[in-house]
């Protein structure tokens, strides 16, 4: 304070023709001391006159800078706060003190109180720590920071694995509670939110149990405190970081300390019994034996140990420092205000001999500038002043010599995500650890992998569960799974998507390589009756199977099965619009070509009866027209359902989860079920006419054989409806190509088997006596 004096009076630039004094009052970390000196610095005299000043004539009193102690520093801002008084403070750190409802006139050069959870949770972040054990003590600073602290905490989704309260005065059972959970929590680190004072025991209870590699973390004024003096903690402390206020260099400041001397301060009546103290010697006047060295005032304090003299810490220094001149440039401010511009009522100004405190907390409240020693002060609307720390780490050599290390700086100016600044490879993390140490509940879930939370217990604490099909996570920690987009699906590690493969049946697949060869076997196998039937057409039993019909029949049924070459491979806009209707069609003309041969054998045989009615009908053109109609009604239901609802082919990314199927899109099902409910009905009548004249007598037993090929043709589709319903993709298009194939080839064998045995194998059953005998004999047997 009196260097910042002395260098703000040697300054013309500031406050210019204004000398700045001061009053040092000691509250000896009291509140009634404290309470006792403001009252007796606000009434200018040592007796106390509460709310009256005795001193009417300058020096004006314009601020009170302190207290040091946080109780302290509430009990006088709560009498400075009446009138606005301005107080700064220099190391109160109590979280309530920003309150400016209860402390309206309160400042501090000491850092925000956010700045210090803040920090913490910016090294835990650093260090990918997610679970994090606190102590704080049972004050209002204890309390009040680790609230903060774990709301920090929260907001960063870093989990707290247990908060528990140390005693101001520890007591045993509160120390075995502490020590207890410590050793049995699985969380490596730990944040001490304490005084230095209520820490020993703990420190020295955990060192009892003999409790190494947790990473403390310091919080407070602790770390750069006699808590490290003591060598027996040492092990236990090893690896320690946390923050301390930024020691700055104040240029001139070392200086200025060597330079202090009884002389130079004749009435300073506590420099000479310093000064006797740190060199050992005293004073003639004080010396009432002729023992020990007398005080010459030639010593020198550059001699001096560090341990004994410290010039190298400005932590504390630089805070007085920066207090110091918030108020000499407030007063800079305020005597250079302009009339009509000023902050008051009507623009006025204050007047440096005759102002208001309130006048002056405001230009207070409004600094902004950068000291000598390099650091920016600028109260914010809590009064606070951004934090600016020093990063220690506390490191114990192999000699067993202990020292602080400076492993970066927190700077809350500093933009989101860049205020800490770190040196990893200057850090030592005690004995247990050659690298940064891990802290978490649960082990990180590589990709691939989502977290599942357990049930009752902290969002930290997770299981690993494999992300489902069709799903991804590409990242570590990732606590869902994305969805792959609709054309692609999930490799097999689940970390990124690919394209789904495009699926049709195909002729290069096993399955389209059988249906196809089987579909050219059964062709070829229907060419060749048809053959057979072409080179004995004037054979006894070709002929009574009429001729023409049969052929029809046999190409018919050329057709159905070459139609299934339709429903492989990969779908076009031409095939998807008419491969239906060709099967319905050629369906429609197979069945009613088999339904007119029905009739024919009918009409053939009951025109024999003596007076029949249907010997007229011998020879008409029934059958023709009968073939003729049921294929008309089957093309025009097929055409209206090709012009209405046209197919095209599409891309079905729902038939597979990992695949696309491209499939035609047949625009109306109804239709569809309405044509195979019209080759139904005609499949039915053809059924049960041959079912009705199984017993006619045919020497060959033509009825019975279209009675037993219609039961295998309608069986095969009463199935197929089921099984194509419940499948899906290319499996649907397999299971039409089999009904087609089965019904088909069932047709084939049923009639034109029988026939080309005997054609072939028995010539001598194909003829004229051998028809005619079989046909008595079979009349006579009725």
């Amino acid at each position: 304070m009196l260097f910042a004096i002395e260098e703000i009076t040697a300054s013309s630039l500031l406050i210019p023709n204004v000398t700045l004094g001061f009053e040092v009052y000691d509250s000896c970390y009291s509140d009634a001391a404290a309470i006792e000196s403001v009252m007796s610095y606000l009434s200018g005299k040592q007796t106390k006159v509460p709310n009256y000043s005795c001193k009417s004539v300058p020096p004006k009193r314009a601020a009170v800078v302190g207290d040091s102690p946080s109780s302290g520093s509430i009990a006088i801002a709560r009498i400075l706060g009446l009138t606005l008084f301005p107080q700064i403070s220099y190391a109160s750190a109590l979280p309530s003190l920003a309150d400016k409802t209860q402390f309206p006139s309160f400042v501090r050069t000491v850092g925000t109180v956010d700045s210090q959870p803040v920090a913490v949770v910016e090294m835990i972040k650093h260090f990918n720590w997610s679970w994090v054990g606190i102590v704080s003590s049972s004050n209002d600073y204890g309390d009040q920071g680790s609230q903060k602290l774990k709301a920090e905490m929260a907001k960063n989704r870093i989990c707290v694995a247990f908060a528990k309260t140390l005693f101001t005065i520890p007591s045993k059972a509160n120390l075995e509670d502490i020590v207890r959970v410590i050793k049995k929590s699985t969380a490596n680190v730990i944040v001490l939110y304490a005084y230095a004072t209520e820490l020993i025991a703990l420190l020295q209870a955990v060192t009892a149990e003999k409790i190494l590699g947790k990473v403390w973390i310091a919080v407070g004024s602790w770390l750069p405190s006699a808590v490290f003096s003591q060598k027996d903690l040492w092990a236990t402390l090893n690896g320690t970081i946390g923050l301390a206020k930024y020691s700055s260099d104040i240029p001139g400041f070392r200086d200025f300390l060597y330079s202090i001397h009884p002389s130079k301060y004749p009435d300073d009546i506590f420099i000479k019994e310093f000064w006797g103290h740190v060199f050992g010697c005293k004073w003639t006047e004080y010396n009432t034996s002729s023992h020990g060295p007398i005080c010459t005032g030639k010593e020198e304090l550059r001699k001096l140990d560090s341990s004994v003299y410290d010039t190298r810490n400005f932590r504390l220094a630089v805070s007085v420092y920066n207090a110091m001149y918030a108020v000499a440039h407030a007063i800079h401010d305020m005597m250079f205000c302009e009339p009509g511009k000023g902050p008051f009522f009507n623009g006025t100004c204050a007047h440096i001999d005759n102002f208001h405190p309130w006048q002056l907390f405001y230009y207070i409240k409004h600094v902004n500038l950068m000291t000598t020693a390099g650091e920016r002060v600028a109260f914010d609307e809590k009064g606070e002043l951004k934090g600016l720390y020093d990063v220690l780490n506390w490191q114990v050599s192999g000699g067993m010599k202990g020292g602080l290390v400076k492993i970066g700086i927190f700077d809350d100016w500093g933009p989101n995500g860049k205020k800490l600044l770190l040196s990893e490879n200057v850090i030592l993390w005690g004995e247990k650890y050659t690298q940064v140490p891990t802290s978490m509940c649960s082990v990180s879930c590589p990709p691939g992998y989502r977290k599942a939370p357990r049930e009752g217990e902290p969002f930290c604490c997770y299981d690993c569960i494999p992300c489902s099909d069709g799903e991804i996570s590409n990242q570590t920690d990732t606590t869902d799974c994305a969805r792959c987009p609709d054309d692609q699906w999930s490799n097999v590690n689940r970390v990124k998507c690919i394209p789904k493969l495009i699926e049709f049946l195909s002729y290069e697949e096993p399955l389209g390589m059988a249906l196809s060869g089987v579909t050219g076997a059964c062709s070829v196998l229907t060419i060749s009756v048809l053959c057979i039937f072409i080179r004995f057409r004037d054979t006894p039993l070709v002929k009574a199977n009429n001729r023409s019909l049969s052929y029809l029949l046999l190409v018919a049924l050329l057709l159905c099965f070459l139609c299934s070459f339709l429903f492989i491979g990969r779908p076009s806009p031409i095939t998807c619009l008419i491969r239906q209707a060709i099967f319905g069609t050629i369906f429609s003309l197979c069945v009613s070509s088999i339904f007119a041969k029905t009739i024919t054998v009918v009409i053939a045989f009951n025109a024999t009866k003596p007076n029949s009615s249907l010997r007229k009908w011998v020879g008409s053109s029934i059958p023709n027209s009968i073939i003729v109609f049921g294929s008309t009604i089957q093309c025009l239901i097929c055409t209206s359902w090709v012009i209405i609802y046209p197919s095209s082919p599409e891309l079905n990314l729902k038939a597979s989860r990992d695949k696309i199927t491209v499939e035609c899109k047949d625009g109306s099902v109804i239709f569809f079920y309405i044509m195979l409910s019209f080759l139904g009905f005609l499949a039915f009548l053809t059924l049960v006419l041959a079912f009705l004249a199984r017993n006619l007598p045919d020497g060959f037993n033509e009825t019975k054989f279209i009675t037993f090929s219609m039961l295998v043709f309608t069986s095969v589709w009463v199935s197929f409806i089921p099984a194509y319903v419940s499948t899906k993709g290319k499996y649907m298009v397999a299971v039409e190509i089999f009904a087609i194939l089965s019904s088909s080839f069932g047709l084939l064998c049923c009639i034109f088997a029988p026939k080309c045995h005997i054609i072939i194998l028995r010539p001598h059953m194909n003829t004229r006596e051998f028809l005619t005998s079989k046909t008595n004999s079979t009349g006579r047997k009725r």
